[in-house]
């Protein structure tokens, strides 16, 4: 009977515990960036256990950010946006395609190709800020 009068009324959610309404591509954009980085170091040696790790560490920045990339469309960007960006949802969707891409390759133009969207993304971002 107590767990009930206790219990919650309502169900919330958000990206985080508190939402902060601060957002920034800046996020996804650091995580993209190591995840090139990576690619090259991969590249660029032959240890295999050092190999191992870099494919590990990339993958998780590549998750982490399409994780960011995800919290802008859904938490940020409005129908206003939308509106004024018709692009957007194809972009966003063309930028974690492309995230996955890196994640599943070794080859450092998936990781720039992530980046380049990115970009995009960050561009019209701070469009709608000035907004």
């Amino acid at each position: 009977m107590l767990s009930r009068l206790f219990a919650p009324k309502a169900k919330v959610s958000a990206h985080c515990d508190l939402p902060c309404g601060v957002y920034d591509p800046a996020q996804a954009r650091i995580e993209a960036e190591s995840v090139k980085a990576v690619q090259e170091k991969y590249q660029a040696n032959d240890d295999s256990d050092f190999r191992a790790r870099a494919i590990t560490i990339k993958e998780q920045r590549a998750e982490l950010a399409k994780h960011h990339v995800s919290v802008l469309w859904s938490d940020y960007f409005k129908p206003p946006h939308f509106e004024k960006y018709p692009q957007l949802h194809a972009l966003v969707n063309d930028t974690l395609k492309a995230l996955s891409a890196a994640k599943a390759s070794n080859d450092p133009a998936t990781g720039a190709k992530a980046l380049e969207l990115i970009a995009e993304i960050d561009r019209i971002f701070w469009e709608t800020k000035a907004a």
